[in-house]
Order: structure tokens, then C-alpha cells, then sequence
């Protein structure tokens, strides 16, 4: 396939929630993608797509508002593309079924990030990984697979810091996040917890930051990654934010710069070559603020069409070597607009050239 050719076919599961919802958007009137099926739990099947989300952002696209919603099944769903907005407590199933089905899975949930042989891909930071998909089909008889994105708050870091890795080589990163009300879907976190308050706890959100950030910055060599040596303290925290996942890091390196190397380095970054020209590539990728005061959610977690990651106040830090704050949109960028990027790399690649098309 070429991009200007006819477009291929997806489904998303998970099309109610919040990250469903997202997919809907950003798939609508996709110049690759055509969504054609909507899936999502047993209560939902059955019914017009319209009657089962209660639509959370904007106008529901007229195109996705009358396809019936179908069980998250490989029979039920035809698709060979599917774009998984489902929740880890049932992705574990679900997601490899399809890729034995022959069905590429674009997936956010977290079950397969970190299995030696499943690319967790920021088409930016290490768009080369998607060639262990080839060592996946290989290892597990699969003629699909299985493509992840990264934990919404790790994808923020990555981005900030994988231009550093490459310059100065990370060693040390102690992040504090403040991660946005939507990061917990709908209806996510109760208000009377969230208003005016912050909640210093995210189940399963440390852990995430401090393994997967290694593995994004790692290097492929032959048929694995190999994890970038850096220890990471995460503490993550729930504030009353909508969009806009906000991280502020001190870190360490082998090689230390000064904060004007630093901005030097982050400034000219443009990530991987392959990526650049694709649908939902953000230009720039990284948006250097020079106030003392950026980034901020709300004035900069739509930049590049939410796809972009805004870096700020980077100085010297007197704990480690330079300190920096970093944010991006977390239901764009760290999630669905994430996925749909790893889909578009794909097509790019020509790594779906064996998928069937029904």
C-alpha cells in the first residue's frame, strides 16, 4: 500500500471510553485509516454506536454515530487493523487473540509492553523497534501481532529526554508527575476527591514510569532491545487538570551539560527521518518555551494538535545535573494519537504488506 491508495480498513475496541472515543476522533476522516468497526463490552453490543458512548468532547463524527457496536471478538470484527482502547484487565485475552487472527493490534494497555519480543514504540524516540514485529510473528506463530504505546506519563519523559540519552547518555531521573483528571477515563476520578485537592497515588503508575522508559531509550540490536541503563524514581500524582500530563525531572548523565548545551541539543532534535510527513506527526516534535513560567496544560497540551511535547525551564540542578519540566496531551499523544502514529509508521514502512485486507 501507498498512502495515497485506497485506505485501510480498522476497527477500534474499547470504543465507548474515553480512549475509544479519542480513537473516533482522530480517525475520522483519516487519509490512511478508514474506521469501519466500532466494539466494545457485552452491554454495549448490539446497540447503535450513538445509544452506547455517552460522548464526552465535542460532536460525535456522523460517520461512526449509526455502526452497531460489536463484541470484542476476532470473529465478530473483520478489520485487519484494530486500535485497542481496552483496559488490562481484559487486553491480556483479547489483544492476542486477534494478532493470532491474523489482525495487527495497536494497544495502550500495558499487559505486553515490556515482553522481550513486543515493540513499545514513540515513533519519534525509537521508531526502529517496530522490527522486532517480524521476531514476534516469528517466536509465537502469529501471522498478525501486537504494537504498543507507552504509559501516557513515560511517553512525556521519553520524548523530553531521548534527544538528551542520545547526546549526553542518561544515568539518573528523579520525576515528579502531575498527571490530568482524563488519564483515569470516564467517569474517572470522583470530584469530590479531585477538587481542590491533589492525590498523591496512581495504581501501577511507578512502576510503569521506572521499566518502560528504559526500554524506550534502549538500543535495538539484532532481535532485541537492549534497555537503556537509567534508575528512575517515580512518584506519580493525580491533579485536578483535564488534559495534560505535566513531569518535573532532575537528571543525571554520564556526560554533563550545561543547561544551554542541553537546550541546544533538545532544539535541534527531530526524531526519527521515517516519521517525518506522516498524518499525525507533530511539527516540531519538542516545543522549547523560554518562560519562566511553560509549559502549562492548559495553554500547551494542544500544541501540534495535542501531538506535540512542550519542554521548559530547563537549569542546573544542584541534586543532579540539569532539571527540566515536560507535558504533553495524554489522551492524544499518550495514548490514541500515539497508536495511530505506530499504525501510520507502519503503512510507511511497508511492514503490513503481508496483512489481509478482510
Amino acid at each position: 500500500m501507498t498512502p495515497s491508495s485506497t485506505r485501510w480498513p480498522v476497527a477500534v475496541l474499547g470504543a465507548t471510553g474515553a480512549v475509544g472515543q479519542a480513537f473516533v476522533r482522530l480517525l475520522d476522516a483519516h487519509p490512511w485509516f478508514d474506521l469501519v468497526e466500532v466494539a466494545a463490552s457485552e452491554r454495549s453490543a448490539g446497540k447503535a454506536y450513538r445509544d452506547a458512548a455517552k460522548w464526552l468532547e465535542g460532536t460525535m463524527p456522523p460517520g461512526v454515530a449509526s455502526l452497531p457496536v460489536k463484541p470484542c471478538s476476532p470473529e465478530e470484527i473483520t478489520a485487519p487493523i484494530v486500535f485497542s482502547a481496552l483496559d488490562s484487565g481484559v487486553a491480556g485475552e483479547v489483544e492476542p487473540a486477534f494478532a493470532r487472527a491474523g489482525r495487527l493490534v495497536l494497544s495502550n494497555a500495558k499487559n505486553y509492553r515490556m515482553a522481550a519480543d513486543v515493540p513499545l514504540v514513540i515513533p519519534e524516540v525509537n521508531g526502529d523497534h517496530l522490527a522486532l514485529l517480524e521476531v514476534q510473528r516469528a517466536a509465537r506463530g502469529w501471522t498478525g501481532g501486537i504494537v504498543t504505546n507507552a504509559n501516557c506519563a513515560t511517553t512525556v519523559m521519553a520524548a523530553a529526554l531521548a534527544p538528551l540519552h542520545e547526546a549526553f547518555t542518561v544515568t539518573k531521573v528523579f520525576a515528579t508527575t502531575m498527571q490530568a483528571v482524563s488519564g483515569a477515563g470516564y467517569p474517572g476520578v470522583a470530584s469530590l476527591d479531585i477538587l481542590g485537592n491533589v492525590i498523591p497515588y496512581i495504581n501501577d503508575e511507578e512502576p510503569k514510569i521506572e521499566t518502560e522508559l528504559n526500554k524506550l531509550l534502549g538500543r535495538l540490536a539484532g532481535d532485541r532491545v537492549l534497555h537503556a541503563d537509567i534508575v528512575t524514581s517515580a512518584h506519580a500524582n493525580r491533579v485536578p487538570v483535564e488534559h495534560g500530563h505535566t513531569v518535573c525531572m532532575s537528571v543525571a548523565f554520564a556526560t554533563k551539560p550545561t543547561a544551554e548545551q542541553a537546550l541546544e541539543v533538545l532544539r535541534a532534535w527531530t526524531g526519527h527521518e521515517a516519521v517525518r510527513g506522516l498524518p499525525s506527526a507533530p511539527e516540531p516534535a519538542l516545543i522549547i518555551r523560554g518562560e519562566a513560567d511553560r509549559p502549562q496544560p492548559r495553554r500547551d497540551a494542544h500544541a501540534g494538535r495535542g501531538m506535540s511535547t512542550t519542554i521548559g525551564r530547563v537549569r542546573a540542578d544542584t541534586l543532579l545535573d540539569l532539571k527540566l519540566v515536560a507535558m504533553s496531551h495524554n489522551v492524544v499523544r499518550g495514548a490514541a494519537g500515539g497508536s495511530i502514529l505506530n499504525a501510520e509508521l507502519l503503512v510507511k514502512s511497508g511492514r503490513l504488506a503481508g496483512l489481509a485486507r478482510s
